[in-house]
């Protein structure tokens, strides 16, 4: 097992492990132990009581930060020539169709989120080998898939996420940079807590919210009570 350096050791020293931490406190303390040299991203990670091998409880979503992730997300919008003009204005980074459709077919996915229209839909199945265990497989329920394609841009340029339970029943998403301040990174938590408990699947048993942990690049991991206040 890798030693600690004394940097760590200090982190973890500032940790109360038998404690449960408000989001306030842990959005705190999260800043206090992060020693990267960079604007480290803070991540979330929750754990819920769900069964992520049934439909009926696969939690899965979307939601708008109000301070945004502080990550320029690169944006390919795949649409047809007459709503290209809209989301070049609306801040879409890469905009075409075919010739992309073609740059996907060979490998390139050097984007965050791709944004489409129904119609082109049928165009990217095909490639669903290669969007979907990367993520990028534009979806109706995730928003990336309308006709408003502007609007679908702005929401993502400003902070819309969405998240999805994994296997093993945990949601992780980005919800800040170390640079924000502590009031900014509560109020993304508490965004994305409060949209996970209304997304509690009627057949989920017993506790819903099992655990919630903050850490950022590379910091050690900060308990934060399940039993949150939004």
């Amino acid at each position: 097992m890798a030693r600690l350096t004394k940097k760590q050791k200090e982190a973890v020293s500032k940790i109360d492990k038998t404690k449960l931490y408000s989001v306030e406190e842990a959005s705190v303390l999260v800043k206090e132990i992060s020693n990267a040299k960079f604007d480290a991203s803070v991540d979330l990670a929750v754990r819920l009581g769900v069964d992520p091998r049934k439909a009926n409880q696969m939690v899965r979503g979307v939601v708008s930060l109000p301070h945004g992730t502080g990550k320029d997300l690169k944006v390919l919008a795949l649409v047809t020539p007459d709503k290209e003009a809209e989301a070049k204005e609306a801040g879409a980074d890469y905009v075409g169709l075919d010739e992309y459709l073609d740059k996907i077919k060979n490998g390139w996915t050097n984007v965050d989120v791709i944004i489409t229209m129904p119609s082109v839909m049928g165009k990217l199945g095909p490639l669903g080998r290669i969007l979907g265990p990367r993520g990028l497989m534009p979806n109706p329920k995730t928003g990336t898939v309308t006709m408003d394609v502007a609007k679908a841009v702005t929401e993502v340029k400003a902070g819309k996420i969405d998240f999805k339970v994994d296997k093993t029943g945990i949601v992780h998403a980005a919800v800040g940079k170390v640079s924000f301040t502590a009031d900014k990174l509560t109020s993304n938590i508490n965004e994305l807590l409060s949209t996970l408990m209304k997304l509690k699947p009627s057949t989920a048993k017993g506790t819903y919210m099992k655990s919630v942990f903050i850490s950022s690049t590379m910091s050690p991991s900060v308990a934060i009570d399940p039993k949150f206040s939004s």
